[in-house]
C-alpha cells in the first residue's frame, strides 16, 4: 500500500506550482521548552511578490491538508479565482509535525540521522507559526496583506496575528474558534484512542498505526459531516440488505483513503496541538479580552451545519474581535462546507476584499 505522503508526493496539477523546502539549520525552541535542532519547512507559492511588497496572501492549512493549496482549494486559489496568482503572491506552508515534507515524525532526526517516528517533540499551534514566521522572513516578506485559515488554519492564523500584529493586515477566518472546545478535545480524545488501539502505532516505521488512523478518520467522518447529509447522500433504497450498507461502505472508502496518504503518528500529534489551541494562554484570563486586542480587519464565516466548530463560536469570535464582519453560509455539507462552498465563498470574499461588505 503507498504511503504518498512518506515520500513527500504531492500531485503535480496543471498549476504547475513544485514544493519546495526551506532548511533552517538553527534550533527552534518549541513551547514545551523542548528543542529541535533543526527545521524543514515544505511549502508552495505561487505569482509573484510585487515591488511594494503588498501583495502577500498568505493561507495557512488544516489537519490533514499540505502545502499544495490549489490542488485542495481549487475554487478559491488559481487564476480568475478570488485569490488570483496574477494578482497575489500566496504562500501555503506544510506544518510542523505533518508528514507532507515538513520537519514531523518521518523526518530524520539531525542527530541520529533516523526518522523521529513516535520520539517526535509535542507542538502547539504556537510553534507552528514560529516556523511559519521563519519561512517568511527567508521569503523576505515585510507584511501580509490576507491571512487566511479554516479549522485548524483559522488557529494558526489567530495565532499569528496576535504575535505579530503589525505584520499581518487582514484575516479571513472559517469555520474556527479561539480556543479548542470541550467537545473537539473530545472528539480527538476518541481519535487517539483509535490509533493506540493499534499495537504497531509507535513502531518505528512509516506504516505504523495504519489500522487506528482508519478508525481515527472514520471517527472524524461523523464529525465533518452531519445527520442530514448522511441521510441525503448514503441511503440505501435496496430495502432488501441486510449488510454492506452503503454509508458503511463510504466510512470504510475514507479510512482507506486516508491511510493511503497520510501517517498515524502525525496524525496523533497534531490532534494534540488542536487540543492545545488557546489564544488566551499566558496572556489574559478570557478570551474576549484577547479578541478585543486583534486590530486587524477581519472576515469571519460560519457554516450553518458545522457540528464540528458550530456558528456560534464564530459569532463569538465575531462579537469581541473590534473590527470584524461576520457571515454565515447555509451549506448542508457541514464543517467540511468551507473546503467546498467554494463559489459562496469566494464571492463572499471578494466582496469585503473590494469593500462591499462592512
Amino acid at each position: 500500500m503507498p504511503y504518498f505522503c512518506m515520500q513527500h508526493f504531492i500531485p503535480e496539477k496543471q498549476h504547475l506550482a513544485l514544493i519546495q523546502y526551506y532548511h533552517h539549520a538553527a534550533p527552534l525552541k518549541l513551547e514545551s521548552g523542548q528543542i529541535l535542532p533543526e527545521v524543514q519547512i515544505a511549502y508552495h507559492t505561487y505569482g509573484r511578490l510585487n515591488a511594494a511588497g503588498d501583495n502577500v496572501i498568505w493561507i495557512c492549512h488544516a489537519l490533514t491538508a499540505n502545502s499544495d493549496v490549489a490542488e485542495w482549494w481549487p475554487g478559491m486559489v488559481g487564476q480568475g479565482k478570488v485569490i488570483n496568482p496574477e494578482r497575489y503572491f500566496i504562500v501555503c506552508a506544510n506544518i510542523l509535525g505533518s508528514c507532507y515534507g515538513s520537519s514531523g515524525p518521518l523526518t530524520a532526526n539531525p542527530i541520529t540521522g533516523k526518522p523521529y517516528y513516535s520520539s517526535f517533540p509535542m507542538v502547539t499551534i504556537r510553534d507552528m507559526v514560529q516556523a511559519h514566521i521563519l519561512l517568511a522572513r527567508h521569503l523576505g516578506i515585510k507584511q501580509i496583506y490576507l491571512l487566511v485559515g479554516g479549522s485548524m488554519g483559522g488557529y494558526q492564523a489567530m495565532e499569528w496575528a496576535l504575535m505579530e500584529p503589525e505584520f499581518v493586515q487582514r484575516l479571513f477566518l472559517l469555520a474556527t474558534g479561539a480556543a479548542e472546545s470541550a467537545w473537539g478535545i473530545a472528539i480527538h480524545t476518541a481519535q487517539r484512542l483509535a490509533i493506540e488501539a493499534d499495537s504497531t502505532w509507535k513502531d518505528d516505521r512509516p506504516d505504523a498505526g495504519a489500522k487506528g488512523l482508519k478508525a481515527a478518520r472514520a471517527i472524524g467522518m461523523l464529525t465533518y459531516r452531519n445527520y442530514q447529509t448522511f441521510v441525503r447522500t448514503q441511503t440505501d433504497l435496496d430495502f432488501s440488505k441486510i449488510d454492506h450498507f452503503k454509508a458503511s461502505s463510504y466510512i470504510l472508502y475514507q479510512g482507506d483513503k486516508l491511510v493511503k496518504r497520510f501517517n498515524a503518528q502525525s496524525y496523533w500529534l497534531l490532534t494534540k496541538a488542536m487540543d492545545s489551541h488557546n489564544i488566551a494562554r499566558g496572556r489574559a484570563e478570557r478570551l474576549e479580552d484577547v479578541l478585543a486586542t486583534i486590530q486587524q480587519k477581519a472576515l469571519i464565516l460560519g457554516i450553518t451545519s458545522d457540528i464540528l466548530c458550530p456558528p456560534e463560536e464564530q459569532r463569538f469570535l465575531a462579537k469581541h474581535m473590534p473590527y470584524s464582519a461576520y457571515y454565515e453560509i447555509d451549506s448542508p455539507y457541514g464543517h467540511d462546507g468551507f473546503l467546498i462552498e467554494f463559489d459562496v465563498i469566494g464571492q463572499v470574499l471578494r466582496d469585503w476584499l473590494e469593500g462591499r461588505l462592512p
